[in-house]
C-alpha cells in the first residue's frame, strides 16, 4: 500500500488536544508499518517546524521516533513540506535519512504517474504570498533566523504559522478552484493522479482519465489517502485503525 497524509498541523491545538491528534497519528503509523510500502507526507505535517544545528522542537519527538521505526521496517517516507513546516535544516535528512522536498514532486507507484504538490502558491493572482514564500524560504533568511535563540525562534515560528493559517482560512472556495485547474493541466500532461493539500477542503474529482485528490486536513476530520496499485481511495483514519485491530 502507498499511504498519503497532509495538513495534520501537529502543534496547532492546546496540549491535550495535540496529544490526542498525535496518538491518532501514531496509531495510523503502526497500521502503515504492517502493509505500507510508502508513506507520502504532502505538507504541513507540523503546524510549525524549525530545526537548528543541535536543536529541534521538543513537542514532536514521539512522532519522529515512530518515523524511525517505520524506516527500520523498510517503509519509504517521502516528505514534501508545506507552508507551515518549511523550516527544515538538517535533522530529518542527516539523523533520520528522510529527504525533505521543497518543491512539487513526481512519483510512479505500481505503474501509475503521480504529481504531488502541497498546493501553496498555486492560487491565481497570489503574488503577495509568492513574494512572502520567497523571502521566508531562501537560505539567507534561514541562516539569519538561526542566530536567534531556539526558545525565541520557535515561538516566532508558531506565531507566523497562525497568521499563515488565518490567511488561508479566509480564502474563498472560488480561490481554491485554482488547485483543480492546476490539477487538470497536469492530468492533460499524462499524470494519472494529482495529490494536493493546503486548502483544507477534502476533494476527489475525476478529469478525463485522471483524478485530483485533495486530502483535506486533520483539524476537522483525520483522513488518509491509500493507493493499492489499482484504486485510490480516501478513508477516515479511525476506520483504518479499527479495521486493523479486527484483523
Amino acid at each position: 500500500m502507498v499511504y498519503f497524509i497532509s495538513d495534520i498541523h501537529l502543534g496547532y491545538f492546546p496540549k491535550e488536544k495535540n496529544r490526542l491528534i498525535e496518538k491518532i497519528l501514531i496509531e495510523l503509523l503502526d497500521v502503515i508499518s504492517k502493509d505500507g510500502k510508502n508513506l507520502v507526507i504532502v505538507g504541513d505535517l507540523f503546524d510549525y517546524w524549525f530545526d537548528y544545528e543541535t536543536v529541534i522542537p521538543k513537542d514532536f519527538f514521539r512522532v519522529i521516533n515512530k518515523f524511525d521505526e517505520l524506516l527500520e521496517k523498510d517503509v519509504k517516507i517521502i516528505y514534501l513540506i508545506g507552508n507551515h513546516d518549511f523550516g527544515h535544516y538538517k535533522f530529518f535528512e542527516e539523523e533520520l535519512g528522510i529527504e525533505v522536498y521543497k518543491d512539487d514532486i513526481e512519483e510512479t507507484f505500481y505503474g501509475k504517474k503521480f504529481y504531488i504538490s502541497h498546493g501553496d502558491g498555486k492560487i491565481k493572482n497570489d503574488l503577495g504570498y509568492k513574494l512572502l514564500k520567497f523571502v521566508l524560504r531562501n537560505k539567507v533568511s534561514g541562516t539569519l533566523f538561526r542566530f536567534i535563540h531556539p526558545d525565541i525562534g520557535i515561538k516566532l515560528a508558531q506565531k507566523s504559522s497562525r497568521k499563515s493559517r488565518d490567511y488561508t482560512a479566509n480564502r474563498s472556495n472560488k480561490d481554491f478552484e485554482s488547485l483543480f485547474e492546476f490539477a487538470k493541466l497536469k492530468i492533460e500532461q499524462g499524470y494519472d493522479y494529482v495529490i494536493m493539500g493546503h486548502s483544507h477542503r477534502l476533494e476527489q474529482r475525476y478529469y478525463r482519465n485522471g483524478m485530483y485528490i485533495n486530502l483535506g486536513d486533520w483539524l476537522n476530520m483525520p483522513v488518509v489517502g491509500i493507493f493499492d496499485g489499482n484504486n485510490f481511495f480516501v478513508e477516515p483514519v479511525e476506520k483504518i485503525i479499527q479495521n486493523s485491530l479486527r484483523e
